[in-house]
């Protein structure tokens, strides 16, 4: 593993929190507009250490930064990058700021709130593809849910009610799975770290009712048939930028 002396994982899943917390500072639309597109300026330029440090060549997790969190139930805030993980932090980063450019004039109503949603968003967003512990992994996964909800919820179209409460009974579905597998992985494997689950040798027994609850899991948040019936619904409904 290579690990990083400038923390930038946990600068680009916390600056956008921080931000988030200063938009109710501020008054006027077009100031708060203007603020989230200058944050998610600055969560860009803020990831170039990650472009310019990533090695492609390499296939072990990349600005590794781990300690302890929860240490009587071996929880870890521990962050990571590999090759497929470095590409989806870059395009939720890239996507932020044309997820702001493109509500500019179409959200009206209550600007404030919608705009801290995104940015809440994307730091569960990257949270959830560097988090390499499982119970930290499912904590960004429960925190990235609740502003995908309420941005369906308070600024969707006319069948918003519909398509939020469907979102909501299936992503809960999902969760309840994502949240059993972790728990039996660390009953099996005796860690929550993910790295150090990947080196274990788990029955086929275990290993194939854990890929079954975690197959459900993200097959219904993907979503994959037949659990996608949420998803034109809530797409349908939703703003622009929450789709």
């Amino acid at each position: 593993m290579q690990e990083f002396a400038y923390p930038v994982l946990t600068v680009l899943v916390f600056f956008p929190l921080l931000a988030a917390v200063g938009l109710f500072f501020l008054k006027g639309d077009n100031t708060i507009r203007v603020y989230t597109l200058g944050v998610s300026i600055i969560e860009l330029v803020l990831s170039f250490p990650l472009f310019a440090g990533f090695e492609l060549e390499s296939g072990a997790f990349q600005f590794v930064e781990r300690m302890d969190w929860v240490r009587q139930w071996g929880v870890e805030y521990y962050l990571g990058t590999d090759g497929i993980s470095f590409l989806m932090v870059v395009l939720t980063i890239v996507v932020l700021p044309l997820c702001v450019l493109c509500s500019w004039t179409y959200i009206q109503t209550r600007v404030k709130e919608f705009h801290f949603c995104l940015l809440f968003m994307t730091a569960a967003c990257v949270g959830v593809f560097t988090a390499l512990d499982l119970v930290l992994f499912y904590v960004f996964w429960e925190a990235m849910l609740v502003p995908m909800y309420l941005l369906i919820a308070v600024w969707g179209g006319p069948e918003k009610r519909y398509a939020s409460l469907k979102f909501f009974l299936y992503t809960l579905a999902g969760s309840a799975l994502l949240l059993v597998a972790i728990v039996a992985f660390r009953v099996a494997g005796g860690t929550f770290a993910i790295p150090e689950l990947m080196e274990q040798n788990f029955t086929f027994n275990f290993q194939f009712w854990a890929f079954l609850a975690l197959a459900l899991a993200f097959a219904i948040k993907v979503p994959m048939f037949p659990f996608h019936t949420w998803l034109p619904a809530a797409h349908v409904q939703a703003p622009t930028a929450g789709s």
